[in-house]
């Protein structure tokens, strides 16, 4: 390693008459952060093996080695690519080694050279060079002498003002009659704080009057740049002079006014939201309409209106968390554990934060994102947002914004209206004292919009990250930076979301909980939390794995958790009577024990699965609340040829029967049927539980199922499901909500799913228990469809008859046929 110490007093050595003899191959140093001019002397800390080597090769031949500055200093082994070509011959006068092993050189550039080729690059670098010499000039002209005396007066005026103007240098510098050394010398001064590329520009420059200009004119920018800091720092120190003086003369005051009897309340007042405004550090907008605000207060009656309005607007002005911060904890481990631990699955969501803490942690002035999870009810979204936030170590903030209208809530009310104030975004800030909590945005889709407002279009300067940082409430109308926040919006659906507001947002789904889950969760989370919420023991109570599963699968029907906590919570309070009615326990609750607490089952999964039927399929539906199986019925009743559909359906879907109905009737020939059978028959498609509304085109293949299945009387399989959206021609479209879909199809006792041969892709999402336990079966069209689903296939069953029917007919027309008479034929007569 090589780093110069531009602190030292750096040596200026005058040329020597005598030629020096400087070798063609020399070994190379990389030196970082300084690029060595002729004629300059400085100490280097050698700590690098390669560099160490370079050196010790050097002093054991004539103490020559190039010295050459690496492009990025950062970089620990730089390559032969990364080293500029043209550096500078050194020769060491001095070397110390240190107790750690590294090395102090004291080092004098003697050449410009520029390197060849590179003879070893493995052990230490050995280079073969070439000298650069300066151009040589003829005489220097009145250009070249008039930047020297700017260069003179630049150094002489820089010196003056950083304070390290030493007694001699003004005679050096006026001593140097040479354009190149006079440029070399200044730009390897320490005062003149050049960038690694200018000064390698200035190395690299063999032209002395060039050379001397970039100099004036890098010079003539520094000289700019300390004459203002100088100017500021003046600025400074007069500001904090006249500060003292005005706290002297404000102290006397408080001394006279004690002394005689005249301190009163309002000066008080005046004095504390004057304190408060200091402590506060608001941005400099806020802390000039405080000021402001405050001068008016002072003049004002205090019993009067309008002074409560300020000093209502005054406290909140005091009280919002404009500088104030949590520190985050960077801890990604540490943050996993935390999440782990209160949350079971959920992988994706966790490494989302885990990923954001990682970013954080390399770049800490990253903003926050805005996150949003979308999924059923009870599946842990609000939760998950507390855990985020204690692994994070911020404060949480929780608003929910279910059926609000008012634009007022998220923005504020203006000052003017009677019992004013900001919006619910500052009122959870104010709460949580910190600008960078967890904010939490609950029931974002049950947004409402009246003549108020819209609430969804107030929020879309809140949740935008190149908008938040000067969010603007109504109340304050001052700009408040929201960028540092963390939001995560929870949502049942994404349908009800505005695009402008859905597009700001970074969506997450949350599917549900397999059979598995909800068991691991249960004896993890649930079933302590109840014990201790029912005031029981451990000891007294236990629920064995079999009562669980039938807990989950027949008293309850949900993605979630919610109605599976009750039912445990219920088991609780049930035996936390018994044991205040001193029954003895334990108690221990079986399968076979379960009903007497718990009731009758609710739910029957298989109880429309018991056998095969002709005209019932089984579909599989999303919904808010997850996946659910959707059963659809079709029945042939003589009529005029009509469709008829019931079970409170959307237009989607009606246009997905008529499609399917469609595709049914150009096929009847390849059923084996006649083409115009359906021309006297009404076809009834029915879908149950007709009080629930139902829409979406992914139940198609199910309706061509149905329908199939009636016209050609062969039943359909009791334990397939299917989703995908069907078309007149026959293909199977893809669906959405693929792991809800399957997780429904469990619950309801499905081993084999038949989905969109483009929904491949999707299986990657479902978890490995759920594939183990249900067959994904792709298809591409509806024959492969009817193939799988349908006892018999419509289509090889009518190729059978087809091939049958001339041998029925062959026989058929035998049987008609009378038998041909035989010829008599005379016996021969017997032999006595």
């Amino acid at each position: 390693m090589a780093v110069s110490d531009r602190n030292d007093l750096l040596s200026i050595i005058e040329d020597d008459e005598e030629e020096i003899e400087i070798p063609e191959t020399l070994p190379l140093l990389p030196v970082r952060d300084v690029v060595i001019f002729t004629d300059m002397v400085l100490p280097l800390y050698i700590g690098r093996e390669k560099s160490i080597k370079a050196v010790e090769e050097a002093m054991a031949k004539d103490r020559f080695l190039v010295l050459a500055t690496q492009k990025e200093p950062g970089i620990e082994s730089p390559e032969p690519d990364q080293i500029y070509s043209i550096g500078t011959v050194g020769r060491i006068l001095r070397i110390l080694k240190l107790p750690d092993g590294s090395i102090k050189a004291l080092v004098q550039g003697v050449a410009k050279a520029r390197v060849l080729k590179y003879v070893r690059k493995k052990a230490s670098f050995k280079v073969k060079i070439e000298t650069v010499d300066d151009e040589i000039l003829d005489k220097v002209s009145i250009e070249a002498e008039a930047l020297m005396r700017n260069v003179r007066e630049n150094s002489e005026r820089m010196l003056s003002l950083s304070g390290d103007m030493p007694q001699d240098g003004a005679m050096l510098l006026e001593g140097i009659d040479s354009p190149g050394r006079l440029a070399d010398i200044v730009a390897s001064t320490p005062f003149f704080k050049l960038k690694i590329d200018e000064s390698q520009l200035l190395l690299e420059t063999t032209n002395p009057e060039e050379r001397l200009r970039k100099v004036n004119d890098f010079l003539t920018r520094e000289v700019e740049l300390s004459s203002m800091q100088a100017k500021i720092q003046s600025e400074v120190r007069d500001e904090i002079s006249k500060s003292q003086k005005d706290y002297f003369l404000r102290e006397q005051m408080r001394a006279i006014n004690r002394e005689l009897g005249d301190f009163d309340e309002k000066q008080h007042e005046i004095e504390d939201y004057t304190k408060k405004i200091k402590k506060a550090k608001m941005s400099k907008e806020a802390d000039k309409e405080s000021t402001r605000q405050l001068r008016r207060l002072e003049q004002m009656h205090p019993d009067s209106a309008e002074a409560s309005v300020i000093r209502t607007y005054l406290d909140w002005l005091v009280e919002l968390p404009w500088s104030k911060s949590s520190k985050d904890l960077i801890d990604v481990q540490k943050a996993k554990k935390v999440l782990d631990k209160e949350h079971y699955g959920l992988k994706k969501i966790k490494d989302r934060i885990l990923e954001y803490l990682s970013v954080r942690k390399l770049n800490p002035k990253m903003k926050g994102p805005i996150l949003c999870f979308a999924g059923p009810p009870g599946v842990g979204k609000t939760s998950l947002g507390q855990a985020i936030a204690r692994a994070l170590g911020r404060k949480f903030v929780r608003i929910s914004l279910g059926g609000i209208h008012d634009e007022a809530e998220i923005r504020g009310h203006r000052r003017t209206y009677i019992g004013a104030l900001p919006g619910r975004i500052l009122q959870g800030l104010k709460q949580a004292g910190t600008n960078n909590p967890v904010f939490m945005m609950d029931e974002i889709d049950k947004l409402g919009a009246d003549f108020r407002g819209d609430p969804s279009s107030a929020l879309l300067e809140a949740l935008d990250p190149e908008q938040n940082v000067d969010f603007s409430d109504h109340y304050l109308n001052l700009s408040f930076d929201l960028s540092k926040v963390m939001f995560i919006l929870t949502a049942n659906i994404t349908d009800t979301i505005p695009s402008a507001l859905l597009d700001r947002m970074e969506i997450i789904n949350l599917s549900g909980y397999t059979l598995e889950e909800k068991v691991v969760i249960a004896k993890k989370y649930l079933i302590p939390r109840q014990i201790k919420e029912n005031g029981l023991k451990a000891k007294q109570i236990t629920l064995s794995d079999n009562a669980l599963n039938q807990v989950i699968t027949e008293y309850t029907s949900e993605a979630g958790l919610r109605n599976l906590e009750r039912e445990i919570g219920s088991l609780c309070r049930k035996t936390a009577r018994k044991i205040a009615e001193k029954k003895k326990g334990p108690f221990a609750i079986k399968k076979n024990n379960l009903h007497k607490y718990l009731g009758v089952p609710q739910f029957l999964p298989e109880m429309d699965k018991e056998e095969n039927q002709i005209g019932l399929a089984t579909g599989l539906a999303w919904t808010h609340v997850g996946g659910e199986a959707l059963y659809v019925e079709a029945t042939l009743l003589h009529g005029k040829g009509e469709l008829i559909m019931t079970g409170q359906l959307g237009d989607v879907m009606q246009e997905s029967i008529r499609a399917a109905a469609t595709f049914v009737k150009a096929n009847l020939k390849d059923y084996g049927l006649d083409e115009n059978i359906l021309e006297n028959i009404d076809v009834h498609i029915h879908v149950p539980a007709g009080a629930i509304p139902k829409d979406g085109p992914s139940a198609g293949i199910a309706i061509v199922t149905a329908l199939v299945s009636a016209v050609t009387k062969i039943p359909v399989k009791s334990e397939v499901a299917m989703t995908g959206e069907i078309t007149l021609r026959g293909r199977v479209l893809p669906i959405g909500g693929l792991k809800e879909k399957a997780l429904g199809a469990l619950r309801a006792g499905i081993t084999t799913v038949l989905i969109p041969e483009k929904n491949e892709k999707d299986l990657a999402e479902i978890p490995k228990s759920l594939k183990k336990k249900l067959n994904f079966v792709k298809v591409a069209n509806g024959d492969e469809v009817l193939a799988i689903t349908l006892e018999q296939d419509p289509k090889k069953q009518a190729a059978k008859k087809k091939k049958a029917a001339p041998k029925k007919a062959a026989a058929k027309a035998t049987k008609k046929k009378p038998a041909a008479k035989k010829p008599a034929t005379k016996k021969p007569a017997s032999k006595k």
